[in-house]
C-alpha cells in the first residue's frame, strides 16, 4: 500500500520523516499521472507543486489557518492530502473531485476559483477580517491566531488584479504570506518585462550559489534562538539569496528567495520562518512544471491540461517515454488557428493577440507564422483588449482570441476603449457555453448578455468550421464597431460540410431546412441561403451557434410528427427580424436554442425584437442554460442536464407545438 493511502488528513503528515515525505510526494505524482492518463485534467501544474503543497500542510494547519489558491488548477495534491483521495477516481465529474478548489467538497477549500490574479486580494480580505474579529495571528498578543497564505504563479502575478492585491497587501500590519510559485511557465511561456526579470534571476550564477549558501547557514543555525534572532538570521540569508529583491519591496513586502521548491528541508525551514513573521512577506519558490514525469517536464504546455492520453512507447517514468493525447476529431480551436493564418495571409492589416492562451485558442499558429503581427500578452485580458483598441485606432484589424469566461475580465475595456470609441476590435470567443470538466469556473455562459448591452456591437456564432471561417471574414470587413464570434470547446461537425456555406450578412439567419423557409413564404426579405417555399410548418427553431446541429437532429426525429423549420440564427445582435415576423404573423411558435444563459441571451433578444415589432411574444419559448450553476462533468452530460442535447430539444419543440395546438383549439372553441 502506498504511504499516501495512510494520509487521511494533514495531521498524518506531521509525524513523518523527510524520506517519508519524499515517498508521499512520489505516491502523489503516481496517483495524479495515472488518473489524468485515463480522464484528462491538469497534469503539469500539479506535478510541479507536490513538495511545496506537502511542506505547506506540514508547517501550517489549514483546518484553522487560511490557504488561498490563485487560479487553483494546481490543487490536486492539496485535495489528496485533505481527505479526498476517494474522489480522485472520478476527477472532473459530478460524483468525483472538481479540478479546481471547491468549498462544496471540503472546508479546506475557501473559494471556488479558476481565474488568475484573485488569490492575493481574497487573502488580504480574509486577513483583514480575521484581524477585525481578533482572530488573526500576532506573535505577541495572539500567537494562537490564524495565519494567512496564498499561492500564486509567476505568470499570474503580472495580472492587474494581482498587482492591486500586492499594493494593498503591503499595508497590512500582520503576518501575511505570498508564495510565488516560479516555474517559468503559465500555460505556456509567461510574457512581459516581469517574466524577463524572473528569467534573469533564475539563470544567474547567484541562484546556484544561493542553494549552497542557504544549506550551510541552515546547518549552522541554532535551534533554540528567539524569534527575533531567527528572523535576523533569515534576513541575513535573504540578502545573500536575493540580490534584486527590491521589486516586491516597493509594495511593502519583505522578500525571501528564490529557494528550491522541491527541497523539503529548505521549504520547511523557510515556511516555518514565514509562518511566524509579523509582516507581509513574499517567499519566492522555484519549481519545475511537470516535475517527476519526464514527458510532462519536456512539454509542460502540451501537458498543462491534456485530455486522456495513450502511452505510445516507453515507461511513463522514463526519459524516452512518448505519449499521445486522445483526440475526438478536429476542434474548433484548431479550425480557428488555421482560419486566422489564412486571414492574415490575405490581409496584411489583420493582427491578432491572446492572453496567455496561445495553445488553448489556436493563436500559436499565427504566432509562429506572423510573429510581428501576433502577440501573447500574458494573463492580462484587460491590457490585451486595450492594446487591440490602440491597434484599431491606427488602422489595423485586430482579432483578440480569448476564452469566453476570461472575456468578463476585459468587459470594461470592451465598453470604454472599443465600443465608446467606435473602434472595430474583433473578439474570438473560444470555450463558449458549457466546457465540461473545468466546471462552473470556466463556463462561457454570459458573453452574449454582457456584450449585447454595448451600442454598435455585433454578435455572431459559428455552428461548424465553414461558418466559423465565414464569420471571421465578415468580422474582417466590419469596421463600424466591436464584433464577436463564439464557438465551443468541441469538435467541428461535418453535417453541412458538403454544402456551400453562405457569407454572413449582417442580421440575417441561414435557413437549414430551405423547403420550409417561413421568411420566403411570407414574402419578406429573404434570409441567407433561402430558396424554398413554406408548406405547413408547425414550429420555427432559431438556434444560435452549434445548437443548430441539435435542432436539425431533433427536426429529423420529429419528421413524422411535426414540420420543423430550423434556422442557424448566426446573429444575436442584431437578430433576424424577418424570421421572427414571418413566424409570429402566421401564428407559428418559435423555439430559441443557445448554449448560453437564458438571462439576457439570444432568446431574450428574440423576445425583445418581437415586442418591439408589436408581435405576440407569448409564442416564443427559450431553451438555454438555466439561472443556476452547472458543475463539473463531461460536456455531453452537462448538455443533457440542462436540456440542450437532442432529447431535450425534441422535448422543447414538442412542448411548443403542443401549446400552439391547445391555443388553436381554444380559439376554435370560442
Amino acid at each position: 500500500m502506498s504511504l499516501l493511502a495512510s494520509i487521511k488528513s494533514p495531521n498524518d503528515l506531521r509525524g513523518l520523516s523527510i524520506s517519508q515525505l519524499q515517498q508521499v510526494a512520489a505516491d502523489i505524482r503516481e496517483a495524479i499521472t495515472q488518473q489524468v492518463k485515463s480522464s484528462g485534467g491538469h497534469l503539469a501544474p500539479n506535478l510541479g507543486v507536490v513538495e511545496l503543497t506537502i511542506a505547506m500542510h506540514y508547517v501550517f494547519d489549514f483546518s484553522f489557518d487560511r490557504l488561498l489558491f490563485d487560479v487553483g488548477h494546481q490543487c490536486y495534491p492539496h485535495k489528496l492530502l485533505t481527505g479526498r483521495q476517494h474522489l480522485l477516481g472520478k476527477l472532473r465529474t459530478r460524483e468525483g473531485m472538481a479540478g479546481f478548489p471547491e468549498p462544496r467538497e471540503s472546508s479546506y477549500d475557501l473559494f471556488s476559483v479558476g481565474h488568475a490574479g484573485t488569490g492575493i486580494s481574497t487573502a488580504v480580505g480574509m486577513a483583514r477580517g480575521d484581524t477585525l474579529s481578533k482572530e488573526g495571528f500576532d506573535p505577541g498578543s495572539n500567537p494562537a491566531g490564524r495565519r494567512v497564505a496564498t499561492i500564486i504563479g509567476d505568470a499570474s502575478i503580472v495580472n492587474g488584479v494581482a498587482m492591486e492585491g500586492l499594493n494593498n497587501a503591503g499595508t497590512l500590519k500582520r503576518q501575511f504570506l505570498v508564495i510565488l510559485n516560479d516555474n517559468g511557465m503559465s500555460i505556456s511561456k509567461p510574457q512581459g518585462a516581469i517574466a524577463q526579470h524572473f528569467d534573469k534571476l533564475r539563470v544567474s550564477h547567484l541562484y546556484g550559489d544561493l542553494k549552497k549558501s542557504a544549506k550551510k547557514r541552515l546547518e549552522n543555525m541554532p535551534g533554540g534562538e528567539t524569534m527575533h534572532k531567527a528572523l535576523h538570521a533569515a534576513g541575513e540569508m535573504t540578502k545573500s539569496l536575493y540580490h534584486e529583491q527590491a521589486w516586491f519591496e516597493h509594495f511593502g513586502l519583505k522578500t525571501v528567495g528564490p529557494i528550491d521548491g522541491h527541497d523539503f528541508e529548505q521549504l520547511i525551514h523557510f515556511l516555518r520562518e514565514a509562518r511566524d513573521f509579523d509582516r507581509p512577506m513574499v517567499l519566492h519558490v522555484k519549481t519545475v512544471k511537470g516535475k517527476g514525469v519526464p514527458f510532462a517536464e519536456q512539454d509542460s504546455s502540451k501537458f498543462h491540461s491534456p485530455g486522456a492520453f495513450n502511452k505510445v512507447e516507453g515507461d511513463l517514468e522514463s526519459e524516452g517515454c512518448k505519449v499521445e493525447i486522445k483526440s475526438d476529431g478536429r476542434s474548433f480551436t484548431t479550425a480557428f488557428g488555421d482560419a486566422m493564418v489564412a486571414l492574415m495571409e490575405r490581409d496584411p492589416k489583420v493582427v491578432a493577440c491572446t492572453a496567455a492562451m496561445a495553445d488553448g485558442t489556436g493563436i500559436n499558429k499565427p504566432l509562429a507564422k506572423f510573429p510581428d503581427r501576433t502577440w501573447d500578452v500574458g494573463i492580462c485580458e484587460s491590457h490585451g483588449m486595450d492594446m487591440m483598441a490602440g491597434l484599431a485606432k491606427t488602422g489595423y484589424k485586430p482579432f483578440f482570441a480569448v476564452y469566453s469566461t476570461f472575456l468578463q475580465r476585459a468587459f470594461d475595456q470592451a465598453f470604454q476603449e472599443s465600443c465608446l470609441q467606435g473602434l472595430p476590435v474583433r473578439l474570438c470567443l473560444d470555450r463558449a457555453g458549457l466546457v465540461g470538466g473545468d466546471g462552473a469556473v470556466h463556463h462561457g455562459f454570459c458573453d452574449v448578455s454582457i456584450l449585447r448591452t454595448l451600442p454598435g456591437a455585433v454578435l455572431t456564432a459559428a455552428m461548424d468550421e465553414p461558418s466559423l471561417i465565414a464569420a471571421l471574414e465578415f468580422m474582417r470587413g466590419y469596421d463600424a464597431g466591436l464584433s464577436s464570434v463564439r464557438y465551443p470547446r468541441d469538435s467541428v461537425s461535418q453535417k453541412f460540410a458538403n454544402e456551400k456555406c453562405p457569407a454572413f450578412v449582417l442580421g440575417k439567419a441561414r435557413c437549414l431546412t430551405p423547403t420550409l423557409d417561413v421568411v420566403q413564404a411570407a414574402g419578406l426579405e429573404s434570409g441567407v441561403g433561402s430558396r424554398g417555399t413554406h408548406e405547413g410548418v408547425d414550429v420555427v427553431v432559431m438556434a444560435f451557434g452549434t445548437a443548430a446541429l441539435e435542432a436539425c437532429a431533433a427536426a429529423e426525429q420529429l419528421a413524422g410528427e411535426a414540420r420543423v423549420c430550423v434556422y442557424d440564427a448566426r446573429f444575436a445582435k442584431p437578430v433576424d427580424r424577418a424570421v421572427i415576423r414571418g413566424a409570429l404573423e402566421r401564428g407559428l411558435p418559435i423555439v430559441t436554442i443557445e448554449d448560453h444563459s437564458v438571462v439576457g441571451g439570444f432568446g431574450t433578444a428574440v423576445l425583445e425584437a418581437a415586442a418591439e415589432m408589436g408581435l405576440d411574444a407569448s409564442l416564443i419559448s427559450r431553451l438555454g442554460l438555466p439561472d443556476s450553476w452547472v458543475y463539473q462533468d463531461s460536456r455531453a452530460k452537462q448538455m443533457s442536464e440542462v436540456g440542450l442535447d437532442v432529447a431535450g430539444v425534441v422535448k422543447g419543440i414538442r412542448g411548443a407545438v403542443s401549446r400552439r395546438e391547445q391555443r388553436v383549439a381554444g380559439h376554435m372553441a370560442k
